[in-house]
């Protein structure tokens, strides 16, 4: 980057942490207690719900890992986006009533409350290793050699100034994350568009059209076979997305886990009243919308400019084409200036996910671990203390463990989606049959929680025991690229979850004969009524997928 970009850069910096300043010494007077400053509670507006929403959920794996999916396997990979826009409506509809009408603020808590002690400390040591291992340790290193690669710095420079940043943001609590991840998205989204016209403007010069309407026109037509949705048994990239199982199978577990019962999503929305929270949701859906926009088509624009002779060179790591480098690369493309822009949307999209994953640990450590085991009588100000330590802690052991975990080798993005697909399976289940059947016991859960880790691992190894060719003239196995037949990642977690749904059925019935009295929760029908204005903004949400869908089936 020249010095333009460092100027743009930096300005962004001065915006989001001087915001983030005053936002804290304003709110400061009105953080009466930990639920306030770790929730926000009844401070942050639709807008800034929905904004923070984003923010927390798109990182460096959607830029880098996502963009690098557009160039290897096409819009198919935008399922990711538009099916969580879908899901998103589901979770404001059905699962924020439950939350908010029985006074839910972390998810260990509602299983303590529906479950029992045993299945909430399970899952709450369980979230924070997954927070810890997988996810921040995924955005740090993938942030980290994204900017490195842009900026020309150190990575280690990178990774600590990073997580430097984030710590200042967290600390301040959620009403800071939610209110600077506003600006966040705004830098996010903007400096996104920038490189997407950069890469249609790229296309369309190179082919000899004019302007981005052409550069779109000539990718669809260069690359016909990205803009395929629902793809077929013979693509060679089905086993990461198989076929109609992203409409009606497993991504629907793997996003209703994600966005239902993930602490540092929903605990954007928990700290607001019922209608408030929706809207942000509704307004985050609305968002999800534009994401492909932003890192799926320019990973396509660069295949195209690809397969034509440009970037040869700059695609290979170790002699080796990768597709992950398809972002960066055309990050480095951009005029002095927007890249400054580009740099910040990046460095905005790692900051808010790190602050979001290391609130979410710190929540979970200080409400449901040190304040229930440790220290049962912790004051506020301590439980907030506490809080602030962890976060520090957390994101220290990130930085130490993310450079040996392989995560350059698998792909960032593909490292999250099969280490979290290894238990949402089971989450899912838990909480799906603890919210609706009130028959649904413990030790069902504890099934659901081990059980399903267990199936998932078997299913993961099975190819290496088994001979699953049998399957694949019914779609559920193709051949891998270790030469032997696998059941798709997404069909495996659809395949676990009703596995887990039926073990905890016939488990719960065989504890009801023996007396068990499960802990229902409080549900009313009028709880999932939503306002007109809810509806149809909803309807029309959901006409623009199946539009989508249809046009580019």
């Amino acid at each position: 980057m020249e010095t333009k970009d460092y100027i743009v850069f930096l300005f962004y910096f001065l915006i989001v942490a001087g915001y983030g300043i005053y936002i804290y010494y304003r709110k400061k007077a009105a953080i009466v207690g930990s639920k306030d400053y770790f929730l926000a509670e009844g401070s942050l507006t639709w807008w800034a719900i929905g904004a923070s929403l984003i923010a927390s959920n798109i990182s460096a794996e959607q830029f880098i890992g996502m963009s690098g999916s557009g160039f290897k396997i096409g819009l198919a990979i935008a399922a990711y986006e538009w099916m969580a826009a879908a899901t998103l409506i589901v979770v404001a509809v059905f699962f924020l009533p439950v939350y908010l009408k029985n006074k839910i603020f972390t998810m260990p808590q509602f299983l303590n409350e529906r479950y029992n002690s045993t299945v909430s400390l399970i899952m709450a040591v369980f979230w924070l290793l997954l927070y810890i291992v997988v996810n921040l340790t995924s955005i740090l290193f993938l942030g980290a050699l994204a900017v490195s690669s842009v900026s020309g710095l150190d990575f280690q420079v990178c990774m600590f100034g990073l997580a430097i940043f984030a710590i200042i943001i967290t600390l301040g609590g959620m009403k800071v994350i939610g209110y600077t991840d506003v600006i966040q998205v705004f830098f996010l989204i903007l400096g996104g568009l920038a490189t997407t016209y950069l890469a249609l403007n790229m296309v369309s010069d190179h082919f000899g059209g004019a302007g981005i309407f052409d550069g779109f026109s000539i990718v669809q037509d260069k690359a016909s076979d990205h803009f395929q949705m629902i793809l077929k048994p013979d693509n060679p990239n089905y086993i990461d997305l198989p076929g109609l199982s992203v409409l009606i199978g497993g991504m629907w577990v793997i996003n209703l886990s994600y966005w239902g019962c993930n602490q540092y999503i929903t605990q954007r929305a928990l700290g607001a009243d019922l209608n408030t929270a929706r809207s942000g949701l509704l307004f985050a859906a609305f968002l999800k919308l534009l994401m492909p926009i932003i890192v799926v088509l320019p990973g396509i624009a660069a295949f195209v400019l690809y397969n034509d002779g440009l970037f040869q060179q700059e695609m290979l790591q170790n002699g080796e084409l990768n597709p992950d480098r398809a972002y960066p690369v055309l990050l480095n493309l951009l005029p002095t200036g927007l890249k400054g822009l580009s740099f910040a949307a990046l460095t905005a999209a790692v900051v808010a996910s790190l602050a979001g994953k290391a609130n979410s640990v710190a929540t979970i450590f200080t409400l449901d671990i040190y304040k229930k085991i440790f220290n049962t009588g912790a004051s506020e100000k301590n439980q907030v203390n506490v809080g602030k330590i962890t976060i520090i802690v957390s994101m220290i052991l990130a930085v130490l463990i993310a450079p040996h975990l392989g995560i350059d080798k698998k792909g960032g993005f593909q490292y999250i989606q099969e280490y979290t697909g290894f238990v949402s399976p089971g989450i899912f289940a838990m909480f799906l049959l603890g919210f609706f059947w009130k028959k649904t016991t413990s030790n069902a859960a504890l099934f659901a929680t081990i059980g399903g880790f267990l199936m998932s691992i078997i299913f993961k190894f099975l190819p290496g025991f088994v001979d699953l060719s049998f399957l694949a003239p019914y779609g559920f196995s193709v051949l891998g690229s270790e030469g032997v037949y696998e059941i798709p990642f997404i069909d495996r977690v659809g395949i676990v979850f009703l596995l887990c749904l039926i073990g905890m059925y016939f488990i719960s019935l065989y504890d009801n004969k023996r007396g068990v009295v499960p802990k229902g929760l409080e549900i009313d029908a009028k709880m999932f009524k939503t306002t007109t204005s809810f509806a149809v903004v909803a309807l029309l949400i959901l006409g623009i997928i199946a539009a989508l869908y249809t046009i580019y089936w």
